[in-house]
């Protein structure tokens, strides 16, 4: 059975609507994101496209049913009070979801994140082999960045699987709400949620760094007050890995800095020069055979020389260093697409789309690139 009423030949309505059934469904069929809203049909994003179902469309009783299913009972009888939650829901033997509870002409309505139970490798997410490089480190900070929906949780989530394949840490999570459950392998996870486990993501913070954590994973990075958290982790010897929603490297650092008032940027800067040890910047383009997406990546490796640009506040100079700097890992986001379409990845096509600097990456893909050596060279 298809969601698409285009890919199916069944002619028949479905009358009853039941959530676990259509969760199983959607994950079954790719599915990233599921909609759901009283008066209109269940509605799906697969491939980055949103997708109309075949169901009827959900009366107020079918999602009163659907809240009294999934909404945990701590929240069910404040959710007319509050008018957003978010909390995780799991369909057994399928997958967990991320539930976005929301309010839309006095209904509630729910937008789930398709979180599967196996975390992917970086190596099956075609990621850049540095990301492994980025999990040896001792301490500072990494950032994984990028829009909504564009993939951070799940390369934060195999960059955090690679380290639990090869090394003997205590990482510690903090999230709103827990997505991707870890299997101790030779390290140990605390996971906490927020609203469950800990109140706020700076509280959190402060009382990780008295749980004998290596590294710290924040869901977040969404206010000063976790930003100043997160560096003082970090500058207290751990690893602290984080997301933004920022679309790349100088626009990452540049949003840290203004998060605080003027007076205090200067110190902050100093901060992150001493802090940072990469940035990862991502997009998902949809795969040569249209059948999935694949990540693409910005990605910045702190040299000293970047650390030197960040103290000076020449911020706008690290680009030149990315296009210069495959022999340390770094690569921007048209060297990314480049080496996507020469492993056959991605088109042509689909690569010009995505970029910013679309009339460059034409030149590149024409074989007018003279860069640095290895920018054909996609995995080590």
């Amino acid at each position: 059975m298809s969601i698409n009423s285009e890919e199916s030949n069944q002619q028949s309505i479905i009358q009853e609507f039941d959530i676990d059934s259509f969760l199983k469904l959607s994950f079954n069929q790719g599915t990233s994101d599921v909609h759901l809203r009283v008066g209109a049909v269940p509605t799906i994003r697969k491939n980055g496209l949103i997708i109309k179902s075949k169901y009827n469309p959900l009366t107020l009783d079918d999602i009163e049913k659907i809240a009294k299913k999934i909404i945990p009972d701590n929240i069910y009888n404040n959710i007319r009070k509050n008018y957003d939650y978010d909390f995780s829901y799991e369909v057994k033997n399928v997958a967990r979801f991320r539930v976005n509870l929301l309010h839309e002409l006095g209904h509630i309505g729910f937008v789930l994140r398709v979180i599967p139970f196996k975390i992917p490798s970086i190596d099956t997410l075609y990621l850049p082999p540095v990301l492994k490089e980025f999990t040896s480190y001792n301490s500072g900070l990494i950032l994984v960045t990028g829009p909504t929906g564009c993939g951070k949780s799940t390369t934060l989530a195999a960059m955090l699987d690679y380290l639990n394949e090869k090394n003997q840490k205590h990482v510690v999570t903090l999230e709103d709400p827990i997505e991707y459950i870890f299997t101790n392998k030779k390290c140990i996870f605390t996971q906490r949620q927020l609203g469950i486990d800990t109140d706020s993501f700076p509280n959190g913070l402060k009382y990780a760094l008295r749980q004998d954590p290596d590294i710290i994973f924040i869901g977040e990075m969404r206010d000063k007050e976790t930003i100043s958290s997160a560096l003082k982790a970090a500058e207290t010897g751990h690893l602290v890995f984080s997301t933004l929603h920022t679309m790349g490297a100088i626009e990452t650092i540049n949003r840290i800095i203004n998060a605080f008032e003027p007076g205090a940027r200067e110190a902050i800067r100093l901060q992150i020069a001493a802090t940072l040890r990469g940035t990862i910047a991502q997009k998902l383009v949809k795969t040569a055979d249209s059948k999935s997406r694949v990540p693409a990546t910005e990605i910045l490796v702190v040299t000293p020389a970047i650390k030197d640009y960040i103290i000076k506040d020449q911020i706008d100079n690290i680009s030149q260093l990315q296009e210069e700097g495959s022999f340390d890992g770094m690569m921007t986001m048209d060297m990314s697409l480049y080496r996507l379409v020469k492993a056959g990845l991605i088109s042509k096509e689909s690569a010009i789309q995505a970029s910013n600097t679309s009339n460059e990456l034409e030149q590149m893909l024409k074989g007018s690139f003279h860069g640095v050596s290895g920018i054909d060279d996609y995995t080590s």
